[in-house]
């Protein structure tokens, strides 16, 4: 058999950068908060604006949104709403009174000051996959339960790549760890793994209030220091169709009279839990969402609050969910125009129905990022790792997504589209005239390294040299990746003092029994 060596030597071009790529590690993107530049895409004129409006705030008069939270009930009484039980009927005059005092835009600031984050003001921030009950990996080659190794894993992706803005609630849940104190261990792997902003889970009082204390306690902040200014979040999700829950509202209740973030995001399927509709389901969630909004505003004006779309549609023949779908795409740019008439930032997600880190994977997560960029979302859920409709969370895929993350971020930057004389070219165009090439003039020697996007996943070589070079595929390549990234991680510096008061608050609340389940 010949010799392959001199198949994989070649003087220049794409094999010499890929290789110049690979001997260097990640090159990825440096921190930045992105803002997206771009005209959004807007479906709907202003008609359509006004009759998803019209029909949301018919909801709200006419049918109604269940409370099941007693202390939601006493609010709603006592700003004048009309209360039949658990049912609210709301007008729509207090609903956009209410709505008007919200912060367009605000900032969340973590432990790392230099991680803060700005949520509205056309920023676009990604964060990591959150909830899946189960995990999939190469190495394991099947969907298992999660355990805490593999949360921590997955934390440990969300600092270290830079494309990722905050950490969501759990990557995968650890179902090794059982749920009274649940919280407490994966919240100190998120406060020690992470320095970037958190989340807590409206799943009770106990949880919620011991997140806070976590949080103040991991910045160092007084009690007055941590309520001065948002400095982390929890996100709810209504129980489509027309109802909020007990625990998620007493969640959010605790944490904008603490002065922290809350995001709103209904779950509403076309032809299941909403309108087969489209325009129907949106007005529906956007009905659930303001209902929340408003009684926080009611409580706390000028309370930081997001509104929230999972607005997508069920396969009809199976009653599966769909993501990633055209109707999903064209949910999300309308639900982004109705968050632009109401002036409050908006959060969207990253997700897909596909079972492992395939092509549909990846064109079904393509599909929801780019509908998040033409929406112009602020806040996107899940970008990173979310298979099987949020059941399952992978490593491979979590990368994966983090190259498309990057390429997002470069269509955005600037000099992309910059139009100075330089970038014009006019003399470098008179110096190669039409006979020769641009690759050796100043002009473009100046430029090469940065001037196009670099991929860290993506192999642009040809068949021959990919083959010669082993024939990996792309998910192959995401795990050795994964691999290297946790065995190389550091753990962002936490001073010893503040370490140790998180594992004395750990310890006391679990002897203490943590929060209080059924079993």
């Amino acid at each position: 058999m010949s010799d392959p060596t001199p198949r994989r030597r070649r003087s220049g071009g794409r094999a010499a950068n890929t290789a110049k790529r690979q001997t260097a590690g990640i090159a990825q993107m440096p921190w930045r908060l992105p803002v997206n530049t771009d005209r959004p895409t807007e479906p709907l004129d202003q008609a359509g604006v006004e009759a998803v409006h019209d029909g949301a705030m018919r909801i709200l008069e006419e049918v109604g949104i269940e409370f099941l939270n007693e202390e939601a009930i006493a609010l709603f009484k006592q700003a004048g709403c009309k209360v039949d039980g658990t049912n609210v009927k709301m007008g729509r005059d207090w609903v956009m009174e209410m709505i008007g005092q919200a912060p367009a835009q605000f900032d969340i600031t973590p432990r790392n000051p230099d991680r803060k984050i700005t949520l509205g003001g056309g920023h676009i921030l990604f964060g990591n996959v959150s909830s899946p009950p189960n995990y999939f990996d190469l190495e394991i080659g099947k969907k298992v339960s999660g355990n805490r190794e593999q949360c921590a894993n997955l934390l440990k992706l969300t600092q270290y790549f830079n494309c990722i803005h905050f950490a969501g609630g759990y990557p995968v849940e650890p179902v090794d760890v059982h749920a009274s104190v649940r919280h407490l261990d994966v919240v100190f792997d998120k406060m020690t793994l992470t320095d970037k902003v958190g989340h807590a889970y409206s799943l009770g009082r106990e949880r919620v209030e011991d997140v806070m204390e976590m949080v103040r306690i991991a910045g160092g902040w007084s009690d007055e220091e941590f309520e001065a200014k948002p400095r982390m979040y929890t996100n709810i999700n209504s129980t489509s169709p027309l109802k909020h829950d007990v625990p998620m509202i007493d969640g959010c209740l605790r944490c904008v009279r603490r002065g922290q973030a809350v995001v709103v995001t209904p779950f509403t399927l076309a032809g299941a839990m909403a309108p087969v509709t489209m325009s129907g389901a949106v007005a529906l969630s956007i009905a659930e969402a303001l209902s929340a909004i408003a009684l926080f505003q009611y409580v706390r004006p000028g309370a930081p609050c997001v509104v929230g779309t999972f607005t997508s549609n069920v396969d009809m023949k199976s009653g599966a969910p769909a993501f990633g779908t055209p109707e999903y795409m064209r949910a999300t740019q309308m639900t982004g125009q109705m968050a632009r008439f109401y002036g409050l930032p908006m959060r969207s997600s990253g997700v897909c129905a596909a079972n492992v880190p395939d092509g549909q994977a990846m064109w079904e997560t393509s599909n929801s990022l780019w509908a998040s960029v033409q929406s112009g979302t602020n806040m996107v859920y899940h970008a990173a790792g979310w298979l099987e409709g949020g059941l399952i969370a992978s490593p491979e895929k979590f990368i994966m997504d983090c190259e498309v993350i990057q390429m997002i971020q470069r269509y955005m930057e600037p000099e992309v589209t910059a139009t100075s004389p330089a970038d014009i070219a006019l003399e470098a165009v008179k110096e190669v005239g039409p006979n020769g090439h641009f690759f050796g003039i100043q002009h473009t020697q100046d430029r090469y390294e940065n001037a196009f996007y670099s991929p860290f996943v993506s192999d642009w070589r040809n068949f021959e040299a990919w083959d010669v070079a082993g024939a990996t595929w792309t998910a192959e390549r995401a795990h050795h990746m994964f691999k290297d990234i946790i065995n190389t991680f550091e753990a962002p510096p936490m001073d010893a003092a503040i370490r140790s008061e998180l594992e004395d608050f750990v310890a006391r609340r679990k002897s203490e029994g943590g929060a209080p389940t059924d079993f």
